[in-house]
């Protein structure tokens, strides 16, 4: 099986290390290069990993803070995944293995 592989993301201490201690300090830089972001995009991309980046958006990161992908991005192997259901004995289609809801029965009615 291959691994899975997860990445570490170090913005902030690359930024930290270029005496870059607010998140706004790239707004200007990045802007300098063609790429404008707003205040909460800059903040989420230095505070959180980011998911999806576009390349234009990296390769300014790389040239603002004079660094290489290699600095930035450090690839991980990710913890073993949790087992699923289908794993643990049920069906992953059903999701609550044997359990199926009883049909209501209606005792006494007193309608005419």
């Amino acid at each position: 099986m291959a691994a899975r592989l997860d990445y570490h993301w170090h913005l902030r201490q690359i930024m930290a290390g270029r005496g870059m201690f607010s998140t706004t300090d790239l707004i200007e830089p990045l802007a300098q290069r063609g790429i404008r972001l707003s205040s909460s995009q800059v903040y989420r991309l230095v505070v959180e990993r980011p998911e999806r980046l576009s390349l234009k958006i990296l390769m300014a990161l790389l040239d603002v803070l004079d660094c290489t992908m290699a600095d930035l991005i450090e690839p991980i192997e990710s913890a073993a995944a949790k087992p699923t259901r289908a794993a643990a004995g049920g069906s992953a289609a059903d999701g609550v293995g044997d359990l199926r809801p009883k049909r209501a029965r209606i005792v006494g009615t007193d309608r005419p």
